[in-house]
């Protein structure tokens, strides 16, 4: 494994031993049959048990028979999932950032003790709607409305771009209550509530990601994550989701340079290793670079998080040059392996085309820039 400045020396034992055991089981159980599950666009529902048993859900809680971990531990998870497949990766961060934590954050006792457990298991499968149709980086244009009722709230509206939603027993649903923000548990099979996958989808293949409409849906007022308020508690789940993209990011750049590497020491081109010529070397060369680069921001913002100093903008930031470097060395190993490189068993066509939607999913690149740029200036770009 790529570790150029000596990263690994950083972490604690513990660390290592999970991170190291989280590797074995993606190398034996995740990469052998990812890229059959990518071609014909199916998430590998038979390895969610041993995700469960691996302890790889909950990861934000304590309690509930969750094993609450550090925040550079679930980087590591997310690092080791991504090197093999995003879709992976997207599932336990969506189960653990965007579902549990927001539970077991703001959600009442009752809540956590029916749901928590189960999800600890993995016997229930969460989703997160927000994102809607017309409105994805700026929650405040929301359409979906709650409407409060007698003993309850009636949703209407559509949710977009959501993972987990066509295999979640539960969904954390976001919409306008008046002129607030207010979570809810919605669940599966509840009356004026559907979901469907999204298809024809080049780029996250593996992932369920789906569509999910409320029509005159009745929600019961022991569903309202009462603790949840307003756009202040959504951007606190991104904020971790956003870490597990850049981690996972940063596990799909290293799976391209091996594979880049490795075919450079064996392919021979006009008599010579092509790892002998000096474009190759340049090319392998930047991609180390940015692989080390991508390790000491995460590595540090993993430690940040763990003393609860870090900002959102720093969030940002991470996410905006992992992913963007990320897409650079996915296109530098395709073009290192040539033809080969648009074979799936190859890994790296199938990390380039899920980087295309990385790239936008939790705020794209020019949104993260001017998130930075307002809190370099002072100034809002966005009105």
């Amino acid at each position: 494994m790529i570790d150029y400045f000596g990263v690994e020396s950083l972490l604690k034992e513990g660390e290592r031993i999970f991170r190291d055991r989280i590797r074995k089981f993606v190398d034996e159980e995740c990469m052998p049959g990812i890229a059959d599950h990518f071609d014909r666009g199916t998430f590998p529902t038979e390895i969610i048990p041993r995700m469960a048993e691996l302890g790889l859900f909950g990861l934000h809680v304590d309690g509930y028979g969750c094993n609450k971990m550090s925040h550079t531990v679930y980087g590591l998870v997310c690092q080791e999932l991504g090197r093999c497949d995003s879709g992976l990766r997207a599932m336990v961060s969506v189960q653990n950032s965007l579902v549990m934590h927001p539970i077991y954050t703001f959600g009442s006792e009752e809540q956590k003790k029916r749901w928590l457990p189960k999800m600890a298991r993995g016997e229930a499968i969460g989703c997160f709607g927000l994102s809607e149709p017309d409105f994805g980086s700026n929650p405040f244009g929301m359409m979906t409305r709650a409407e409060k009722q007698k003993d309850g709230y009636l949703l209407n509206g559509t949710k977009m771009w959501i993972t987990n939603g066509s295999i979640a027993q539960i969904a954390v649903v976001w919409a306008k209550l008046g002129d607030d923000i207010r979570g809810f548990l919605v669940e599966a099979g509840t009356p004026g509530f559907e979901s469907s996958l999204i298809q024809r989808k080049f780029s996250y293949r593996t992932s369920p990601t789906s569509l999910l409409v409320f029509k005159d849906c009745f929600v019961p007022e022991g569903n309202l994550l009462a603790g949840a308020k307003g756009l202040k508690s959504v951007l606190s789940c991104l904020n971790y989701a956003r870490y597990g993209v850049a981690c996972g990011a940063l596990g799909a750049s290293i799976a391209c340079y091996q594979v880049a590497e490795a075919f450079a020491r064996q392919r021979r081109v006009f008599e010579k290793l092509i790892a002998s010529y000096q474009l190759i070397q340049e090319q392998l060369v930047r991609m180390v670079v940015e692989i080390t680069k991508a390790q000491l921001l995460t590595y540090h913002l993993g430690r940040l998080l763990d003393q609860n100093r870090a900002i959102h903008t720093q969030i940002s930031m991470v996410k905006l040059n992992n992913v963007r470097e990320a897409m650079k060395i996915a296109r530098m190993a395709r073009d290192i392996l040539g033809a080969r490189g648009i074979l799936a068993d190859h890994q790296v066509i199938r990390h380039l085309c899920d980087l295309e939607a990385v790239s936008t999913l939790e705020g794209t690149e020019n949104i993260h820039t001017l998130i930075i740029g307002q809190d370099l200036t002072g100034i809002s770009a966005f009105y």
